[in-house]
């Protein structure tokens, strides 16, 4: 079943900070009803953790790859796991 509550976790590289991509991902994840967040990483990279059900998880995640993001996305490195249930909203860290 594609509903079934996922935490994907994102590691998407590239030149994604100072470009508002944190906030496209915000705005994305809210559309989609997921709850998480994007965080600057001290590498370069933003960390996305998202929970919903994984179709609008993998709808997130095509999204994150759709070259529409602001600024460039090289690669994006996923999994996911089961729900922790430890998030509410969507916010940028």
């Amino acid at each position: 079943m594609t509903d079934t509550p996922v935490r994907l976790t994102a590691y998407v590289h590239g030149r994604v900070q100072g470009v508002g991509f944190r906030w496209w991902t915000r705005s994305r994840a809210l559309e989609l009803g997921l709850v998480g967040y994007a965080s600057n990483q001290v590498d370069g990279r933003v960390l996305v953790v998202a929970e919903g059900p994984r179709s609008a998880a993998e709808s997130l995640l095509a999204a994150l790859r759709s070259g529409e993001t602001p600024g460039r996305v090289d690669q994006v490195v996923e999994s996911f796991d089961d729900p922790r249930g430890d998030l509410t909203g969507f916010g940028e860290r």
